[in-house]
């Protein structure tokens, strides 16, 4: 039996307007492919795991392709 795929989530508009980089206060793009919050200024990637925006420096990954 195949997995269940689950469509991708989706961030509340309003919340991507408020939601800063922590390191930076910064804003964040959204990457709806990766379910990221990138951080330009900061280079680094937050992760969204459902639904939910991890915000921690800890959890962020480095971009290294910009």
């Amino acid at each position: 039996m195949a997995p269940i795929e689950r469509p991708a989530s989706r961030i509340d508009p309003k919340l991507l307007e408020i939601l800063v980089c922590p390191l930076t206060k910064t804003a964040l793009e959204y990457d709806v492919e990766r379910q990221e919050l990138v951080s330009r200024a900061a280079r680094v990637a937050y992760p969204i795991r459902d639904g939910i925006p991890i915000m921690l420096p800890d959890e962020a990954r480095p971009l290294d392709d910009i």
